[in-house]
This record gives C-alpha cells, sequence and structure tokens, in this order.
C-alpha cells in the first residue's frame, strides 16, 4: 500500500488542533495497556515502520432531524442530553492494538462538551447492548485531559489508545455530557440501524446501564480508527439508504458492506481492507437533502479519512427520483450524474484512490416510478454511461445482480423488502456477492494515475 497522508487529512488535523479545547486534567493515560484478549497476531506496533492510521468504522455526519432527536427528557428546549451518559456499539472492519476515536460536531449549534468518554467491549461481544464485558472499559484521552469541548463545525480525535480490538467485532463507546449540549441542533446518524442507550447521570464505568432509555441512532461519534501494517487500508462506500441499510436487520449489521466485510475477511489477500459505510437515507449527489450532497460531503467523508485507498460510489437514485418527472428533467439530471461521477473520480484520483462504481438498481413499482417511464429512462442513461466509458477503474452491477429477469425495471421479488426500491437482508447479500474481492487487492497505482482524472 502507498504511504498516503493526504493534504486534507493534513489541513484537517492542523485545524483541529487549532480549535479544539482540553479541560480537566486527566484521570487516566490514554496510553495505559489493558488486560484482556490480546489483539490481532501481527498488530502493528507504535514506532513499526510504515505503520498507519486506518479508519476501521464511520457514520456520515448529519443534522439531527426533529424525530430523530434523542427522546424526552435527554432533549431540552435549548439543550441536550444534560447530565446524561450515553452508550452506543459500532461495528469495525479491522483490528488493531491501538485506537483513536473521532467525535463529530460538525452541526452543532453550540459548542460540545464532552466530560468523559470510554470504550471497552460489550457484554458477550454483541451489538446494540447497554452492557460492557467487565475489566475493558478504558477511559480516552484529549492531548492527555479528560474531557474535551468541541466547536460548532469540529471534530475532535482522542488520544492513541491500547486497548486490542479484534477485526469485525463489536466496540462500545460511553460519552458522559456534564452540562450536556446547549443547543437543538446536533450530529448524529439516525439511519445506525444499532441501539444506543441514554441514562441521567455519571455511569461512565458502569457494566450495565439498568433503566436506560434507547433509541436506534448513533450521536456524535463519526469514526474509528486504528494503527495498522503498511498492507492495511480502508475502502469507502458512498451512498444513499441502499448502503444504509434500509430494510436491514436492527442490531444484525447486514447492511451489503456488513457482508461484503465477511467476503473480504475469509480472503487473506483482502482480510486487511476496511470498510467504511459512508451512507444516510435521502442522500443526494447533486443536492442536499438528508445531510449534505455527496458532492459537498466528498473532502469530509473521504479524503480526509485514514488510509483509504478504494472509494466506491452507489448514490443517484434519489437525484432521479426526486427531480421532475418530464423529459426535459430526467435528461438534465441524467447528465449532471454523469458530471459529479467525473468530479468525483477525479478529485479521488489526485489523492491517489481508486473509484468503482455502482450501477443504480431498479425502482419499479416504486412512489420514484412514472407511469411515462421518464425515470426509468434517466436510471438507464447513467448506467450505460457506466458500463461503458470506462471513467471508472471498475464496474460493480448492482443492477444486473438485483433485477427481475422477467421485468428488469423491478427488484426481484425474493430481493425486495416491499417498497420495490430497497432490500431485505437477502437482497443485501446479492448485492455483496455481485462485488468482485479482487478489487481490493493491494496493487501499485499504473504511470499517470490521476493526470486526467
Amino acid at each position: 500500500m502507498r504511504a498516503k497522508s493526504s493534504l486534507v487529512s493534513l489541513i484537517s488535523v492542523a485545524a483541529l488542533a487549532a480549535a479544539i479545547t482540553v479541560t480537566t486534567p486527566a484521570a487516566g493515560a490514554g496510553h495505559t495497556p489493558d488486560t484482556h484478549a490480546p489483539g490481532p497476531i501481527g498488530a502493528a506496533g507504535p514506532r513499526e515502520p510504515n505503520a498507519h492510521w486506518v479508519g476501521t468504522w464511520a457514520a456520515m455526519p448529519q443534522l439531527t432531524e426533529p424525530s430523530n432527536m434523542p427522546p424526552a427528557p435527554f432533549t431540552q428546549d435549548s439543550a441536550v442530553m444534560v447530565d446524561t451518559t450515553l452508550r452506543q456499539t459500532v461495528h469495525v472492519s479491522v483490528g488493531g492494538n491501538h485506537i483513536r476515536l473521532r467525535i463529530s460536531n460538525a452541526f452543532g449549534g453550540a459548542v460540545l462538551p464532552v466530560t468523559a468518554a470510554s470504550v471497552a467491549l460489550p457484554a458477550g461481544g454483541a451489538p446494540g447492548t447497554g452492557a460492557i464485558q467487565a475489566g475493558t472499559a478504558h477511559r480516552l484521552t484529549f492531548q492527555g485531559r479528560s474531557s474535551v469541548s468541541v466547536p460548532a463545525g469540529a471534530q475532535a480525535l482522542s488520544d492513541p489508545l491500547d486497548f486490542p480490538l479484534q477485526p469485525d467485532s463489536n466496540l462500545t463507546v460511553t460519552i458522559y455530557l456534564a452540562s450536556g449540549q446547549a443547543s437543538t441542533s446536533i450530529t448524529s446518524h439516525p439511519g445506525s440501524r444499532t441501539t444506543s442507550y441514554m441514562l441521567a447521570g455519571d455511569h461512565l464505568s458502569d457494566t450495565s446501564l439498568a433503566g436506560a432509555t434507547t433509541a436506534d441512532h448513533w450521536y456524535f461519534v463519526s469514526g474509528v480508527e486504528v494503527w495498522s501494517k503498511a498492507k492495511t487500508s480502508a475502502a469507502v462506500v458512498l451512498g444513499d439508504s441502499l448502503t444504509d441499510g434500509r430494510g436491514s436487520t436492527t442490531n444484525g449489521n447486514d447492511r451489503w458492506p456488513d457482508q461484503l466485510l465477511k467476503r473480504l475477511k475469509a480472503g487473506p489477500q483482502t482480510a486487511a481492507t476496511a470498510l467504511l459505510n459512508q451512507a444516510a437515507g435521502g442522500n443526494r449527489l447533486l443536492n442536499d437533502g438528508l445531510g449534505p450532497n455527496g458532492l459537498a460531503r466528498l473532502d469530509r467523508d473521504v479524503l480526509a479519512q485514514s488510509g483509504v485507498d478504494w472509494l466506491l460510489v452507489f448514490e443517484g437514485v434519489n437525484d432521479i427520483g426526486t427531480a421532475e418527472a418530464t423529459q426535459a428533467a430526467q435528461r438534465q439530471v441524467a447528465a449532471d450524474l454523469i458530471a459529479a461521477y467525473e468530479q468525483i473520480i477525479a478529485r479521488a484520483h489526485a489523492q491517489g484512490i481508486r473509484v468503482y462504481g455502482a450501477t443504480i438498481t431498479p425502482f419499479g413499482g416504486n412512489d420514484y416510478d412514472d407511469p411515462s417511464g421518464y425515470r426509468e429512462s434517466a436510471r438507464q442513461t447513467v448506467n450505460t454511461w457506466m458500463r461503458t466509458s470506462g471513467r471508472f477503474d471498475s464496474l460493480i452491477d448492482f443492477d444486473r445482480a438485483a433485477r427481475d429477469p422477467q421485468n428488469p425495471r423491478q427488484l426481484k421479488p425474493t430481493l425486495d423488502v416491499g417498497d420495490h426500491l430497497h432490500f431485505n437482508p437477502v437482497g443485501y447479500q446479492a448485492l455483496a456477492e455481485a462485488v468482485p474481492t479482487t478489487l481490493f487487492q493491494q496493487r501499485p497505482l499504473p504511470p499517470g494515475f490521476g493526470y486526467a482524472g
């Protein structure tokens, strides 16, 4: 793998160092060795040559809609999570012996004052649980301090922590906010498909949170990174609800990227590949909707992520489905989507990232479908360009994998969650199986890569 530290990442870290205010003396050193199970065999040491940080989990930050705010009493008139412990689990892709956490205040209307934060192993290794394994909780520090105040619009990186983390496993993140956030504009990822827990008071190290209130959303956390050998690198998926996993199982981790991860882990040449799911329901490439548009968030969600070698773009159906159902409007949106893909390719190639395109899957019978077929025509125009232009470094034909052979405008009935747009877990498995794992094997970039996008 090339040792890459993008200009975007350097700028982000420099700005972060200038903006973050740390408070309160450390309650415990962030580098304290722990006593639970050892990390993956061959995990990188702090001073190992060519080792680097790689994202092992991510969630796209977005402004929390009113319906996705923390339930009462954790949302008040002008503050959120006052004197509250928030416990969440995330599913990591690659492992290591040293980790750090990203906390995002990208959409916060006020500073985010994190009083304390910790990581632990969830009880039984399970996702979506409010209990942790005794003896595994370790406090995070920020520049050696136990607390951090994250300015509005910024993010915070924790200090490196000695914490053995197994690949394809679950991690618990617990945050305590003594004063809460003094705004009802907060950062979250509503489509977590994972249960989070909120309880009044400081319960950072409690092994269980009896009586906690639950919500199937992630709040404030946006990434986990591991210190890894040079051969470890990340693939980012830029997408919408079809990648965010609408129709998948809550606490089941059976979105198509989750199921692709299991295939990657089974192959010795791809086992060191991390998958970062940067998708959100309702997201579009061209216009803001649920979250910033794909072109606007490319720098934050892809180029500024650590250790990225590949980008997979599976997005565009919401642009087609929300554009007016006229011939002129659909011709325009198809042309604009193609131009957007070209921009994404050029910008990612400039950072040495290979870009794979996934064809847009059918939506016949869904509300997006129009009687005159103008939106279907736009989908076909975009998919034909993807298949024939040669602009992507490789094509993944999700349309072919998902369409009904008897009616190619529709999903196969066995894959359809019921709305004729989203997939059930079997459908997400079909998408995962359509991705050639060979695309994520390490190989040198060809001469002149990135010159013309």
